[in-house]
């Protein structure tokens, strides 16, 4: 399903994929090759959601900007992410080149930078800052270290085989 809202129509790239059972609200972009799957929702009704260019957002996901706490009310995402299966994304921005674990929660005002992994069960608390390579996990999140460099491979490789399944729906489904 895909709506506008307050006057405001969602932007999707003719190369993106979303799925017939995402929801897809108003002030909302979706950038070239990038895809969004069976029960995710993202909603703009606060504030403007910007999604980069081959990225990935998993079944289930839960988007949603704005914040009592900050007159910033827009999300952005990055290009070459993958949110995983459930994650609830409410933060202010995440990076290119990150990975979002399954079932892990971005808090109100929190910023992920570029080519970090937030691990699946991850909380990330209101306002966190995580640098660039960084490696998140835990309840409420802590950052470990930096990526390794089979770490990164999982953030390069996602990106690549959702686009392959971005081609084989379209063809199948139109």
């Amino acid at each position: 399903m895909i709506r506008s809202l307050n006057g405001k129509a969602p932007v999707i790239a003719e190369s993106a994929f979303v799925s017939e059972a995402a929801c897809i609200i108003g002030d909302v972009v979706i950038g070239e090759h990038s895809s969004i799957w069976p029960g995710a929702v993202i909603r703009g009704d606060i504030g403007r959601i910007t999604i980069g260019n081959n990225t990935a957002v998993e079944d289930n996901v839960v988007i949603h900007a704005g914040s009592i706490s900050s007159a910033d009310q827009n999300l952005t995402i990055g290009d070459y992410v993958q949110i995983g299966h459930a994650a609830a994304i409410n933060c202010r921005k995440i990076g290119s080149h990150v990975l979002v674990g399954m079932n892990a929660t971005l808090l109100h005002d929190a910023e992920i930078g570029d080519y970090c992994i937030i691990a699946a069960g991850c909380m990330v608390s209101q306002a966190m800052q995580i640098p660039d390579r960084s490696f998140v996990v835990g309840l409420p999140a802590e950052i470990k270290g930096e990526v390794t460099a089979e770490q990164l491979r999982w953030v390069e490789q996602g990106p690549r085989e959702y686009q392959k399944l971005v081609n084989i729906y379209k063809t199948e489904f139109g």
